[in-house]
């Protein structure tokens, strides 16, 4: 770090703007944070790891922002499972010398201050208790890892492998252009692709699991067409898509590059909405009545048979290639 001590005293500033918790019987300060659960066994767990360079550029990007999407991302997770956010674990690899034109204007400590500005933002907005975690420098990028507990509501937990066929598959919001959609973020002045400032739909996930039975619900990170495999694989079902349905985002009417609207809305990634499956009573239901703000979109059918094709506007069918994002080594 900058200064004698740089990482302590950071860790002090923290330790002063973290809010208490009853359930938190231990806090930060310890070796180990203490946490209280009633019913163990609708704990909760899910970690992400992002990495300056593949999922922000830092460069380009204030600190609030990757603070937000790192704790974000981990509550998408979380509201794919319609699971209620507990508490949060937080580790950073600050690097060493910062040499990205933007940030090389403020010491590591101010870096890392303002990524917990939008961390702890986030975190008091969905009522998260950041317990813990772990701060090292070295001399690569920047890497932030959030580890967050949560906990089932009675209903349980809903999971990729709950989709029947004759399911109904509904999406919430838009899909696509994450990279070309802008929004504001607090104070920030700027225009922000949604990827770093999309709101991670907890909510939205708790009342439709109190509204309907949902079968099976994932969050669309990777994109649709890699992400609703998922939920086929571990049902052992298959799906029809219909193109025409599938909600496309109005950022993509004017997105640059050879792709079409639905491409992008198909494999962009970085969406973060919800895609789950509903008997078609309840999906009627839902259409009828949203319990939510954000728009529901009606895109296909599960079935029995295990592939997935896009049927397009003229009735023509295809298989649906998987694309979208994926880690490659």
């Amino acid at each position: 770090m900058d200064d004698t001590n740089a990482e302590f005293a950071f860790i002090e500033r923290i330790r002063r703007r973290v809010r208490g918790c009853e359930r938190l019987t231990v806090p930060i300060g310890d070796d180990a944070a203490c946490w209280e659960f009633p019913q163990p066994a609708r704990c909760l767990i899910t970690t992400d790891m992002l990495i300056d360079g593949v999922h922000f550029q830092l460069a380009e990007t204030p600190p609030p922002l990757v603070g937000h999407k790192a704790l974000a991302v981990n509550l998408s997770d979380m509201a794919a499972m319609a699971g209620r956010p507990l508490a949060a674990f937080v580790s950073v690899a600050f690097p060493q010398q910062l040499r990205h034109p933007v940030s090389s204007r403020h010491r590591v400590s101010e870096l890392a201050d303002g990524i917990y500005d939008g961390l702890l933002q986030l975190a008091d907005e969905f009522g998260v208790v950041v317990a813990g975690g772990d701060t090292n420098a070295w001399n690569g990028p920047l890497v932030i890892s959030v580890t967050l507990i949560g906990e089932a509501t009675e209903r349980g937990p809903v999971t990729r492998g709950g989709a029947r066929p004759g399911d109904w598959i509904l999406v919430t919001g838009e899909l696509g252009g994450s990279l070309v959609s802008s929004q504001g973020f607090s104070e920030i002045p700027g225009n922000w692709g949604r990827h770093l400032t999309f709101p991670p739909r907890v909510d939205e996930a708790l009342r439709l699991h109190e509204t309907a039975e949902l079968h099976a619900m994932i969050d669309l990170s990777d994109g649709l067409a890699s992400d609703l495999p998922h939920i086929l694989d571990e049902s052992g079902v298959g799906a029809i898509l219909r193109a025409d349905t599938i909600p496309v985002s109005d950022a993509l009417r004017s997105a640059p590059g050879g792709r079409s609207p639905l491409e992008h809305a198909l494999g962009d990634g970085e969406d973060f909405e919800l895609c789950f499956t509903v008997s078609p009573a309840d999906g009627t239901r839902l259409l009828a009545d949203p319990p939510i703000a954000p728009r529901l979109s009606h895109i296909g059918t599960i079935i029995a048979e295990r592939k997935c094709e896009l049927v397009d506007a003229d009735g023509n069918r295809a298989p649906l290639s998987r694309t979208g994002w994926e880690h490659r080594w």
